[in-house]
C-alpha cells in the first residue's frame, strides 16, 4: 500500500514537474524561422521517468502534462500536435532504451527528432499540404540540438539522484 502511495505521488509530481517545464518552455522564444521550434525541456522528466519510474509511469505522465498543457496554455490543435509528437517520440525512446544500449543523450536525439517528425505528420493530416514536409531538416537540426541539452540535463538528473528510491 505504502509503494503505491509513493509511486502515485512522484507520478503527480512528475506531472507538475513536466507541466511547468513546458510553460517555462512555451516562454522562451527561439529565433528560428520555423514555427513551434522549442527546446523541450519538460522531457527532462519524461526521460526522468522512463528511466526511473518505468515505461508505463512515463507515459501517463507525458498524456497528461500534454492534456493539461493544452488545457491551461494552449488547444485543440495544440493537443494534436503534441499527442502526434510524443507518440512517436515515446515509442522510439522506450524501443531504445529497451533493446539497445544507446546513451541516454543518444535517446533524447532520438526523442526530439522524432517528436518533430509526428508534428510534421500531424501538420500534413490538419493543413492537408505535403509541402510541410520541406520544414523538416530544420526541425531535425534543432531536434539534434535540443535532444543533446536535454539529453545531458535528463543523464546529470539521473546521475545526482541514483540513491533515490522510486519504488
Amino acid at each position: 500500500m505504502k509503494k503505491n502511495i509513493k509511486k502515485i505521488t512522484l507520478i503527480a509530481i512528475f506531472i507538475a514537474l513536466a507541466l511547468v517545464l513546458s510553460y517555462v518552455d512555451s516562454l522562451i522564444s527561439l529565433p528560428i524561422a520555423v514555427p513551434g521550434v522549442k527546446l523541450g525541456i519538460a522531457n527532462i522528466a519524461i526521460i526522468y521517468a522512463l528511466y526511473k519510474l518505468g515505461t508505463k509511469e512515463a507515459i501517463m505522465i507525458s498524456i497528461l502534462r500534454i492534456i493539461l498543457s493544452s488545457i491551461l496554455f494552449g488547444n485543440i490543435v495544440s493537443l494534436a500536435y503534441s499527442i502526434a509528437g510524443a507518440f512517436f517520440s515515446l515509442l522510439l525512446m522506450i524501443i531504445l532504451k529497451k533493446f539497445t544500449s544507446f546513451s541516454i543523450i543518444t535517446v533524447s536525439i532520438v526523442g526530439a527528432i522524432m517528436h518533430n517528425v509526428g508534428q510534421i505528420i500531424m501538420a500534413i493530416i490538419l493543413m492537408g499540404t505535403k509541402e510541410i514536409i520541406y520544414h523538416l531538416p530544420v526541425l531535425v537540426i534543432t531536434g539534434v540540438i535540443s535532444g543533446i541539452c536535454v539529453g545531458i540535463l535528463s543523464a546529470l538528473v539521473l546521475k545526482y539522484t541514483k540513491n533515490i528510491e522510486t519504488s
